[in-house]
């Protein structure tokens, strides 16, 4: 919440955390190993979506609360807005019960329930968020640093 009253845009995010990168001990520590004869090898586990459409989901009280997919059974969405999976076996993805079903947002929709969904449209939109089906979610970045030494 913090940040999004701090940086309002994706814009304003981004240029958030290249300010604190810059004044970072771990930026010095980078210069120090650059100095180095180190390979140093840098990875994420995956990066965020800036969402700012909500998506209307029903779910029973053991679906997950995830804003970007849910995982359960008699879920109700439009089809139209996720990727889902009524298969999970078939995906190689674990089954919690007979009829699970994952369900993926897609592109920078978010999935809210009927009850309190504009406050919880409201309070979520353009708040970065993980999960869904984006290339944000899909590509683990990585670099492979070598020093000059």
């Amino acid at each position: 919440r913090v940040l999004k009253e701090i940086a309002r845009s994706e814009t304003a995010y981004r240029a958030l955390s290249v300010n604190w990168f810059k004044y970072s001990p771990t930026l010095q520590l980078f210069k120090e190993l650059a100095a180095s004869d180190y390979k140093v090898i840098v990875t994420t586990d995956h990066g965020t979506v800036c969402v700012n459409k909500p998506i209307k989901v029903i779910g029973d009280k053991n679906t997950t609360t995830n804003l970007r997919y849910k995982v359960g059974k008699a879920l109700n969405y439009n089809k139209n807005e996720v990727f889902d999976i009524t298969n999970p076996q078939k995906a190689m993805l674990p089954s919690p019960n007979v009829s699970s079903t994952y369900i993926f947002a897609k592109n920078r929709n978010f999935m809210a329930y009927p009850n309190n969904f504009n406050y919880y449209a409201t309070y979520f939109k353009d708040s970065f968020q993980h999960g869904g089906i984006s290339i944000e979610e899909m590509i683990v970045p990585l670099a492979v640093l070598q020093g000059k030494q």
